[in-house]
């Protein structure tokens, strides 16, 4: 008796401590208050400040990205500001064309605890908008060829006038690339799809008469730094034509694109796209290897020069090619969800929770059970199947006792004396 009041009474205790680290933690994260949460927008980075009533001891990331170490930051005893970068082609961060410029945008979880999920934490929408502001770009022209009269004279004694550099200044066009659900007449941008649907990339110059546009090196990120696949390479040409084929140009050669179906990475639903656009003169033959003839990986047209005759009928060349390293980074992100993550959408286009659990409760091969009635339900059946065991084993001792005791009652054995009659004789 003693031992059982002492186990009670050390549960009890036990029960009582639990209850009282509960308790602290909760205050812990109650005393930690956000008092003012700023965001600063840089060139390749978002940055978050956050102050806090007290130094802050927890954890910021993403939203769905809680389990990822590269893009969830972790604090301890962290005094004001607390400052997290986000950047602007990973972890979730997405962005949407404007009339005037281009806006990323994400949402961060603020989370004070530095190992578990609690409700505590708080999620911030943050946006940055960027303008576009018109660039200039120089091209330098070579022109070289022989003349006669009063020039310099080479080691051959050849007069020839030195070579003059011409300057052209133009206004740097715009690049963009947009995701299109479907056709992209339809004008409707791609941001959250399921794995499969139709999809339409186009990149796109600014319409202008100067450049044309060559797309290369076109690639396929998780924004995680996890895993990225190769889908153009740096001659133009697809490296898998099963998730992406060939560019389309338009006459111009101001526009490419390209129809393919929505994939993903199998861990995460975030799907970036990136690709080098390089610039080319029109007007000088330097786009004649767009759009490009792909055989094996490698294009076969090659861009053709400009050439004239000089005074003595000899080819001279005359060069106007744009820099090679003149190229502009594109990139857009999307969501892509598993099939029976994302439901159709209502009429206004949005999800709603009742929408899911009218498609749940409509399915026929799936039930639901609250979390207490599947606990009572799991200690109901642990009960049940004690009490059979326990029966089982009456039933099989019962039975031992039952055979021992039939045994020992139908017992011949005969203890008193014996006679053998066969050689019994009287006197």
């Amino acid at each position: 008796m003693d031992r059982h009041v002492a186990a009670i009474v050390l549960l009890s205790c036990v029960l009582a401590s639990v209850s009282q680290a509960q308790l602290i933690t909760k205050n812990t994260a109650l005393e930690v208050t956000i008092k003012d949460v700023r965001i600063f927008c840089n060139s390749n980075d978002i940055v978050v400040s956050i102050e806090s009533s007290s130094k802050f001891n927890g954890m910021i990331y993403p939203k769905g990205l809680s389990k990822n170490s590269s893009c969830m930051a972790e604090f301890k005893d962290q005094i004001n500001p607390v400052l997290y970068k986000l950047p602007l082609k990973s972890c979730n961060t997405m962005s949407t064309e404007l009339d005037d410029g281009i806006e990323y945008f994400n949402t961060v979880v603020v989370q004070p605890h530095r190992k578990l999920v609690t409700n505590q934490g708080r999620g911030y929408h943050i946006r940055c908008k960027y303008q576009t502001v018109e660039k200039t770009i120089t091209n330098a022209f070579n022109v070289s060829g022989e003349f006669g009269g009063d020039g310099k004279e080479d080691i051959n004694g050849t007069s020839f006038l030195g070579t003059t550099p011409l300057t052209a200044t133009a206004p740097m066009p715009g690049c963009y690339m947009r995701i299109f659900a479907g056709e992209p007449s339809d004008r409707l941008v791609a941001e959250n799809v399921r794995i499969g649907d139709p999809l339409t990339m186009v990149i796109s110059l600014d319409n202008q008469e100067i450049y044309g546009m060559k797309v290369t090196s076109c690639l396929v990120r998780d924004g995680l730094g996890w895993g990225e696949q190769m889908l153009i390479n740096d001659q133009g040409c697809p490296v898998d034509y099963e998730i992406l084929g060939p560019f389309e140009y338009s006459g111009s050669k101001t526009t490419a694109a390209v129809r393919f179906q929505a994939h993903k990475f199998p861990y995460t639903a975030s799907v970036y796209y990136q690709c080098n656009v390089r610039l080319c003169i029109k007007n000088a033959d330097g786009c004649s290897d767009v759009p490009p003839i792909c055989v094996e990986g490698q294009n076969l047209r090659r861009k053709r020069r400009d050439v004239s005759l000089d005074g003595n009928g000899d080819l001279t060349e005359v060069e106007a090619e744009v820099d090679e390293n003149l190229t502009i980074e594109v990139f857009s992100g999307l969501y892509v969800n598993e099939e029976e993550e994302l439901p159709e959408p209502n009429s206004h286009g949005a999800i709603t929770i009742s929408e899911i659990e009218k498609e749940e409760l409509n399915d026929p091969d799936k039930f639901c059970l609250s979390p207490k009635t599947f606990a009572i339900g799991i200690a109901i059946a642990g009960l049940i199947l004690m009490i059979a065991v326990i029966a089982a084993i009456l039933v099989l001792i019962s039975r031992r006792r039952r055979r021992k005791d039939d045994s020992t009652t139908g017992s011949s054995i005969y203890s008193g004396p014996y006679t053998n009659t066969a050689y019994s004789h009287s006197s």
